[in-house]
């Protein structure tokens, strides 16, 4: 049915009204996602380009190369070395267990090695590298490469690792590196990135450890493009970091793997110091440990072994170590009356053998006692009622400051793992620390090194250097750093008399070369190399009154752990200081049988910077000594022996 004009207008006029309707929405629709399109494109550009190559480009660290160790003679302590190792990558080896096995079969594989592999590759991402074999050799790895096509997953790599060449000899003074733990990153308030690179490996204990942030050095970056899993498909440039630095010790290598040998299986420490600028010639503990057993991972059965020894190995008695020092502590005594002008180098005492104080009898070593005796007789022969009489005079304070003055009773601020304190007690000490007065009786045994008196063997050797030459002497132990040297510790008068310290030095020099001096029998008879000295002897056990009567037991009867420690401090040449040696032996027995002749030898081995002719000591002793020494040679290890045999 044809429509009259009128009704097609009508209708043409509704459609065109709609057309526009839907063209402005559409218009508007258009021109909203083109505004929209603009404001990503254009005016957010830069941020969701940042985005994207945040997403694309990752900034890996590069972990950096830890600085060397060398003695004073530029011998190596501690190095890095190429290291051969194995890797696997999960994702692309498919049947883990089958291509282990089948590495196992080409290459011997550790198991607690294995198993500890087995469980970080359980919680790492597939595509990461876990190491299967560390430090494995040149023939290992060869087989590896060969048969690389067979072993889906499996990459020889080599790194470089910590390795200690002189092996026990430095154990305790330079310490070892291990990995990073969850220990370790609990003691740090803002650990650095590179601290939580896997199996990164820190310094433990020893110089290692004190001296971390300079031996490790700045990390480097490298940023490398990665696919949306994770995995690097290419590395696009690279930042080297800053090695660590290298560091010089004062420590002499033939000098300290001499000190370790002639130690041999006491459960012992010996220290020795240069008298001019305080540098730290030797310092061992025996008996020792291999380092590098811990940088590959030690055993449980070698750990259980070190940690049940009851000579404590893992101990660094040097500086941990504290004893009562005995009769080497009576010069501190002496010197305390003296300042004081208490007591006169030819005044005597008279000793019975015992001394009655408070109602209570402190006993001499000599039962018979040593009649009267003078200050250069009471220390030739090592009379301990001399001391009883002086401390009684002088005051327990005034003994207590002139044991600090000599580094008694002081922590030394030296690198190495928990340097002791020592104590030199006080009257105000025993108040704050045990809530008690202190009794006449505590000041009797503190003027011979025993009850509260503690000292290490460090500050035993530091107290001899000191009145060997009258100046504060510090240990020094880092000679360089980088090459650059660093302060001394040859140190500032002490201000004491040269007077009173002359006294003590001739009744030093007495001990060790008069005849009734206690250590006579371990004397250096060379011109020029003359010893001056003390022995020492402390219990570690009561003595009670029934046994005094019957008759005290000797050491050698005695279980090993209840004998008594001995000690012995010198220096030497006499005329002209050079070194001063301190020695204590655990549970060794009389200070002048157990620590002198070791002291001795210790001291002529520095002296001569080598073997010392047989010349230097006295005649009858010299087939022994040769024997010695032929011995020493040939269980000494050769340098640098250590660390290598799967480098």
């Amino acid at each position: 049915m044809k429509r009259n004009p009128k009704e097609q207008e009508a209708s043409h006029g509704k459609l065109t009204r709609r057309s526009l309707v839907l063209g402005g929405l559409q218009l508007a629709f258009v021109g909203g996602l083109a505004a929209r399109m603009r404001y990503l494109q254009v005016d957010q550009a830069d941020q969701f380009r940042l985005l994207a190559e945040e997403n694309r480009i990752n900034i890996r660290l590069i972990p950096p190369t830890r600085g060397d160790i060398f003695d004073r003679n530029g011998i190596i302590l501690a190095q890095n070395t190429p290291s051969y190792r194995v890797t696997i990558v999960r994702e692309d080896a498919g049947d883990v267990d089958a291509v282990v096995t089948a590495l196992n079969r080409l290459i011997p594989l550790d198991g607690e090695d294995l198993e500890r592999a087995m469980a970080e590759m359980r919680r790492s991402p597939p595509f990461l590298p876990i190491t299967l074999a560390d430090r494995i050799g040149w023939d290992d790895i060869s087989r590896v490469a060969v048969n690389a096509p067979a072993l889906p997953g499996i990459t020889p790599e080599v790194g470089l690792t910590r390795v200690y060449p002189q092996g026990p000899d430095f154990a305790h003074v330079v310490g070892y590196v291990g990995p990073v733990s969850d220990y370790d990153l609990s003691k740090i308030e803002d650990p650095e990135p590179v601290l939580r690179i896997p199996r990164f490996q820190i310094g433990k204990v020893g110089f290692e450890a004190k001296r971390e942030e300079l031996l490790r050095g700045k990390a480097g970056a490298k940023r490398v493009e990665v696919n949306a899993t994770g995995r690097v498909m290419r590395e696009l440039d690279r930042r080297e970091g800053q090695s660590g630095a290298d560091m010089q010790l004062t420590v002499d290598a033939d000098l300290q793997g001499y000190v370790q040998a002639r130690l041999g299986n006491e459960s012992a420490a010996a220290v020795v110091i240069d008298c001019d600028s305080g540098d730290i010639r030797a310092s061992v503990s025996s008996p020792s440990f291999d380092p590098n057993l811990f940088v590959r991972g030690i055993s449980v059965a070698d750990y259980r072994a070190l940690t049940q020894d009851e000579y404590r190995p893992l101990a660094d008695k040097t500086v941990q170590g504290t004893y009562p020092p005995g009769s080497t502590f009576k010069m501190i005594t002496a010197l305390a009356a003296l300042e004081e002008g208490l007591v006169g180098t030819e005044d005597t005492v008279y000793c019975p053998g015992h001394l009655e104080v408070s109602g209570r009898r402190f006993h001499c070593w000599k039962r018979a006692g040593h009649g009267h005796v003078d200050l250069e007789n009471s220390l030739k022969q090592s009379c301990d009622v001399y001391y009883y009489d002086l401390a009684l005079k002088v005051g327990m304070d005034k003994i207590s400051a002139m044991a600090k003055r000599f580094g008694l009773g002081v922590r030394h601020d030296l690198p190495m793992s928990a340097v002791a304190r020592g104590n030199a007690p006080d009257r105000q000490w025993k108040s704050d620390v045990h809530g008690q007065d202190w009794l006449v009786g505590d000041t009797v045994n503190a003027s011979i090194g025993q009850g509260y008196m503690l000292a290490s063997p460090l500050q035993l050797a530091v107290m001899s250097a000191r009145l060997a030459t009258g100046r504060a002497v510090t240990p020094r132990l880092i000679k360089s750093i980088d090459g650059v040297e660093q302060p001394d510790g040859a140190g500032e008068s002490l201000g004491i008399n040269e007077n009173n310290l002359r006294v003590l030095r001739r009744a030093m020099y007495a001990v060790s070369n008069d005849r009734r001096g206690t250590a006579y029998g371990s004397r250096i008879i060379a011109d020029g190399y003359r010893m001056a000295g003390k022995t020492g002897t402390s219990q570690v056990r009561n003595i009670t009154a029934a046994e005094r009567a019957a008759g005290v037991i000797r050491n050698e009867d005695l279980p090993w752990e209840r004998r008594d420690h001995a000690l012995f401090v010198c220096f030497a040449p006499y005329e002209n200081p050079k070194y001063a040696v301190s020695v204590v032996v655990e549970h060794g027995g009389g200070g002048s049988k157990a620590a002198a002749p070791i002291a001795r030898d210790v001291m002529l081995e520095a002296l001569y910077s080598g073997t010392p002719p047989l010349a230097s000591y006295p005649k009858k002793d010299r087939n022994r000594i040769q024997a010695q020494q032929e011995r020493l040679q040939r269980e000494r290890p050769a340098r640098g022996s250590y660390g290598n045999d799967r480098a």
